[in-house]
């Protein structure tokens, strides 16, 4: 696998709640540090516009603290995609491979029910969006026995030798300067 930096971000469950309260606030964070500059695909069922994810991006963002760099969200904005569609469809990873465009190591944010997880995982392996690619899941969601997922499913370490846990990019929306 290619350690080099990702050249795109892929938001699994972007109209969803995690992605509203946190993943937009700390996105906009990075955007705002000058961290953030590769393209960010939102992809979720939801039928949406390009404007309504701003909207509701920009909706996030005012609720979590407020927009106090109207340059930096309108670079985010820019930075934002769509892609709508089922997560057991193969055309939605063929959509998101255009939505990738010239990206050729791209991290996928799974904020998504751990339910879901293999499905997505053996979703983008069969699209070959996995080569070079890395996945993230946060790590409350990913060691949580309730949820029956504790440990990366077998099926999937064939597209990906390790499953980054993280102490979440959400992290970041608590500490925006």
């Amino acid at each position: 696998m290619d350690t080099s930096q990702s050249d795109a971000l892929v938001v699994f469950g972007a109209t969803g709640d995690l992605a509203h309260k946190m993943i937009f606030p700390a996105l906009y964070a990075m955007v705002e540090r000058g961290t953030l500059k590769v393209p960010v695909i939102g992809v979720a069922f939801p039928k949406w516009s390009l404007e309504r994810l701003h909207r509701r991006a920009t909706d996030s963002i005012k609720r979590a603290g407020g927009i106090d760099n109207k340059r930096a969200l309108q670079k985010f904005l820019s930075l934002l995609r769509y892609v709508s569609g089922d997560y057991n469809d193969r055309n939605t990873y063929a959509a998101i491979k255009t939505a990738l465009g010239n990206a050729r190591r791209p991290a996928h944010y799974l904020a998504i029910p751990p339910s879901l997880f293999e499905t997505v995982i053996k979703g983008l392996g069969a699209a070959k969006l996995a080569e070079n690619a890395r996945v993230i899941v946060r790590e409350a969601v990913w060691a949580q026995p309730s949820v029956g997922t504790c440990a990366q499913p077998r099926s999937t370490k064939r597209f990906f030798l390790k499953i980054q846990s993280s102490a979440s990019i959400t992290s970041l929306a608590r500490k925006r300067s």
